[in-house]
Order: C-alpha cells, then sequence, then structure tokens
C-alpha cells in the first residue's frame, strides 16, 4: 500500500478510483495496491486493470502533523537585530520539502530579535506592557515568515491569541485544525495572549491543542548538551533523554511551564539544529538528528 499526494491520470481513470473506494476524502489522497511497473519510488507507473495511473508519490514521514517552534533570534541571521530576508528564505525552502511530502505544518515564533518583555521590566519598564509589546513582536515575526512561505507558493494561515483581524484570524482551534487538514501551514502568533507566559509555553499549549505528533524546537545547536558548547568545548550531546532524566541533571530545554505541559501530555520535544539546511526533512523521515525527549 502507497499514499499518494497527486495524481495525474485520465478523468476516467480517477474516476474508477473514486468507485471503488481508493479515495479518502478526509485526508485528499489517493491509495492503491499495484506492481511498479515503471519509474522510481519517488515517480511511478501503476498499471490496475489496463488502466495506466502516473501518480507522483510520497515518501514515509514519521510524524503526520508537527508543531515547529523557532526562535525570534533565528531570523536575525548574522545581523544585530531585525529580520534576514535570506535566513527567512532558507526557512521557507526547508519547510517546503517537508510540506511537499504531506506533513501537516504549524508554527510558533518568538520575537526576541524584535523586543522581549523580560528584558523591558529588567530596565524598569511594567512587566504586563512589556509582555504584550513582546506578542506584538511575534506577529511581526509571523507575517514576515507568512510572506516568505507564500513567496514559495505555500498556502498559510496566521492565527493570533490577540484580535488584530485587520491581518490575521483569531485563534480557534477547530479552524485551526481545519487550516491543517486543507495542507495549509499555520502559524500562531501573539504566544497564548497572556503575560507572564513565554513563546516555549505557547508553542506547547498548541501542540497539544491541535494533537501535533511532536514538538520539533529549531535552535542555533543540534541538541541538547550536558553544558552550553558555545562556551563550553568539552560539552556532550545527548541523543535521547526521558522528561524526568532532563529535571534530574537540571537541563536547560524550555521554561518550566512549557515543559511539565509537555510531559503531563506525553508530547515528544526534539530540539535540533534548524539552521542546517536538510534536518527538518530528516527528522520527519525518521532520521536521528538533534536529542528527543520523550517517556
Amino acid at each position: 500500500m502507497r499514499r499518494i499526494i497527486s495524481l495525474f491520470s485520465f478523468p476516467s481513470a480517477a474516476k474508477q478510483l473514486k468507485k471503488k473506494n481508493l479515495y479518502d476524502k478526509k485526508s485528499r489522497l489517493f491509495t492503491l495496491t499495484g506492481k511498479v511497473w515503471a519509474g522510481s519510488f519517488e515517480s511511478a507507473v501503476f498499471i490496475r486493470r489496463n488502466i495506466f495511473i502516473f501518480a507522483q508519490l510520497n515518501k514515509i514521514m514519521k510524524y503526520k502533523r508537527i508543531l515547529l517552534k523557532l526562535s525570534g533570534e533565528a531570523l536575525m541571521g548574522d545581523r544585530q537585530y531585525g529580520i534576514d530576508p535570506a535566513r527567512l528564505a532558507e526557512y521557507a525552502e526547508d519547510i517546503k520539502l517537508i510540506h511537499e511530502q504531506g506533513v501537516e505544518i504549524a508554527i510558533v515564533i518568538g520575537g526576541g530579535n524584535i523586543f522581549r518583555g523580560v528584558a523591558g521590566a529588567s530596565n524598569g519598564m511594567d512587566r504586563v506592557q512589556g509582555d504584550y509589546m513582546g506578542m506584538l513582536a511575534t506577529v511581526i515575526n509571523g507575517m514576515a515568515l507568512q510572506g516568505a512561505l507564500e513567496d514559495k507558493g505555500m498556502l498559510t494561515r496566521l492565527q493570533t491569541a490577540l484580535k488584530i483581524e485587520a491581518i490575521a484570524e483569531p485563534y480557534i482551534k477547530r479552524r485551526a485544525v481545519r487550516h491543517l487538514e486543507k495542507n495549509r501551514i499555520v502559524i500562531f502568533g501573539a504566544g497564548t495572549g497572556n503575560p507572564y507566559f513565554t513563546t516555549d509555553t505557547a508553542a506547547v499549549l498548541r501542540g497539544v491543542e491541535i494533537h501535533a505528533d511532536v514538538i520539533l524546537k529549531g535552535t542555533r545547536v543540534d541538541g541538547i548538551y550536558t553544558a552550553d558548547p558555545e562556551k563550553d568545548p568539552d560539552a556532550t550531546k545527548y541523543d535521547s533523554l526521558t522528561f524526568s532524566e532532563v529535571i534530574s541533571k537540571n537541563l536547560n530545554v524550555m521554561d518550566s511551564t512549557a515543559f511539565t505541559l509537555s510531559q503531563e501530555n506525553n508530547l515528544p520535544i526534539v530540539v535540533f539544529d534548524m539552521n542546517k539546511k536538510g534536518n527538518l526533512l530528516k527528522i520527519c523521515q525518521g532520521d536521528n538528528i538533534g536529542t528527543v525527549v520523550q517517556g
């Protein structure tokens, strides 16, 4: 049994497939059994009762629906602040690779490249006011990423926890899931909509709500280490950890609220280097990339 993400055939052939219940209305995918007559795994020609069907096949993905967490700082690239268009384009290309394989993608992005509420509070600003400013920064980043993805031909929706109806939909869980089922990429902005909660917490919360298979946390390092690898050359990388081990070793994966929420809902977390091209696709294919926290 193979799953097909696009079908090219005569209309009569497609019609007969539907009659034989070989078309899944929910996923909008054709599935069929048959002998591969010619071509490679990715592009094959099937013969079924003298019907020639030209089909583009997708590879089997480990995860069907993911929540990708990106930091705002990652969008800076080599700059000191703001958004690097080249880095945005690189991320869009990587996301497109898994989108083409049928993976349902939701994204939460931070706002640290523009403003951090905690930093504002440390300089005397009201913490609540600063956090709301940080939420607006995530919306700006979400709009930038949305534009980059759409430039690559992908359909997207931006949903925000704060109502900004001129530029984004309000966050509605059922609507977000429906967008994902229609193969649209959903970007969640404005965190949880509440001060004192980080975008890590927002990522796990949205991941739980939309029933994501995994949280993929893209960072500048290729996993979780015994110490900060950028400061300690002797730091060693973990391939996998349990939630209990992360707590006992006092490792900094996410803030405690986000991490506890993920643990309570048995939602795995994969920490990986988003800046290395192809890593996102390899993870979705099941390759051992980064550090997996589960169990």
